[in-house]
């Protein structure tokens, strides 16, 4: 009996992600638990476990397919043994619709930092005809040899405007890979395309430029980068973003950070400011909430995403119920997110799910900056650096270090006295943190 193999939800609303590379061929003979292809989604690259023992019979998907979606068929496995099995032919991905009969398990998180070109698959020419899609002419081979090129060599020689004729192939009969491409172009590592002419260059607006474009280069963005900036861009045009200032004072926060220090406990400037933001939200819970087509969910625990660099662009792991944890433990918990995150070893229940988010970018130096929201939370908070400057009091001229807070807000959730009141909130307790206490 033959079963479907279909791509699990490995990536928030339903965004598209890559088949990387194919551990077996039509043939091969797995057993559950077998590693049978590697994902990579919008934050990680994980591997797809085989569920039944079987022999694969046809591959619906081919390496370098970037635009797969949860539920797509990928593969098909018969649970025969005979040899004569092993011949059915490749099922056109068009009739598998269905969803998965017992869904494919993801094992494992590997680093983003992996640089590694798949190969192509070793798949008998019905699969591969069958895989590829119709009228795609860079794939089909009529600018190329043989059996013309990989998906993403096929794209990037398309960014490139390399004509595929001119690349001679190192896959499986001649077929161009990824790699061929980038040996073609020779730039430096992670920029997939070589330095263009200035003049009527592909992919270029020479009239911009007076008639002469200048030379540039060309990145194609992993999914990581490209799902950052759907999601934010698609933020941007539906949520009616508003913004608010204030600056807080940070000295006591400066101080307790010390007073901490010195009695032994590993905390940040960043994980006081996380507390502050948890017991903020608990008091002004307006901004602790999402629009949705149902209407306002406002949230009854703060889960604080955090905003993480990592290789290639943000992740937010999320501290879950902030607001019934205490400093160390908040302190704790970020140390090993962190870690994790910059390793590419969280679970997807690990950076999805926040209810509110908090960027901070005060260790770079940067002393103000807005931020853009997190779909589909109502509001983030971006804080600069803590900074002395100059202060007037009472018609004193004196110095204190002074941290600027930016809150962009969904303004279908909430209005300006939300955002006001929250920021006044995030103020008293920053300038005064024993009020935490309270």
């Amino acid at each position: 009996m033959s079963t479907d193999i279909c791509l699990p939800r490995v990536s928030p609303d339903d965004a598209a992600v890559t088949l990387v590379k194919w551990h077996v061929t039509v043939g091969s003979s797995v057993k559950p638990g077998d590693v049978i292809a590697e994902i990579e989604s919008d934050k990680a690259v994980v591997e797809l476990e085989a569920e039944q023992a079987g022999i694969i019979t046809a591959i619906c998907v081919p390496e370098g397919n970037d635009d797969v979606h949860a539920d797509q068929v990928l593969a098909v496995i018969d649970d025969a043994t005979e040899e004569s099995d092993h011949t059915s032919p490749a099922v056109d991905e068009s009739d598998h619709t269905a969803p998965a009969v017992g869904g494919s398990p993801l094992r494992g998180l590997h680093s983003l930092a992996n640089d590694a070109v798949p190969k192509a698959p070793a798949v008998s020419e019905d699969s591969r005809a069958s895989a590829i899609p119709e009228g795609d002419s860079l794939l089909q081979g009529d600018v190329g040899g043989g059996d013309g090129a990989s998906p993403l060599a096929a794209r990037m020689a398309r960014q490139a405007g390399i004509n595929l004729q001119s690349v001679t192939g190192s896959g499986r009969d001649g077929r161009i890979l990824a790699d061929d491409i980038r040996a073609a172009l020779g730039p430096a590592p992670g920029v997939l395309s070589a330095r263009l002419p200035g003049h009527g260059s592909a992919g270029g607006d020479a009239e911009l430029h007076g008639g002469f474009e200048p030379e540039f280069d060309i990145q194609t963005p992993d999914n990581m980068r490209r799902v950052i900036g759907e999601r934010l861009a698609k933020s941007k045009r539906e949520a009616p973003h508003f913004t608010m200032s204030l600056a807080c004072g940070a000295d006591a926060l400066l101080d307790l950070k010390k007073s901490l220090s010195d009695g032994g406990a590993r905390v940040s400037l960043n994980d006081l400011i996380l507390k502050i933001t948890a017991t903020t939200l608990k008091r002004v819970p307006a901004l602790n909430a999402a629009w949705s087509d149902a209407g306002i969910r406002t949230f009854r625990s703060v889960d604080l995403a955090v905003a993480v660099a990592i290789r290639g662009g943000l992740i937010t792991p999320v501290v879950r119920e902030a607001d019934t944890k205490r400093i160390g433990e908040i302190a704790a918990e970020m140390r090993d997110l962190v870690a994790r995150a910059q390793a590419g070893q969280l679970s997807r229940e690990e950076y999805q799910g926040g209810t509110f988010t908090v960027s901070n970018m005060g260790m770079y130096g940067v002393s103000r900056f807005t931020a853009v929201i997190n779909p589909p939370q109502a509001a983030i908070l971006a804080v600069g650096a803590a900074m002395e400057q100059p202060v007037a009091k009472d018609g004193v001229v004196s110095t204190a270090n002074m941290m600027t807070c930016n809150l962009s807000v969904d303004h279908r959730v909430a209005d300006g006295v939300a955002a006001a009141e929250f920021l006044q909130t995030f103020k008293q307790l920053a300038e005064d943190p024993r009020l935490l206490l309270l």
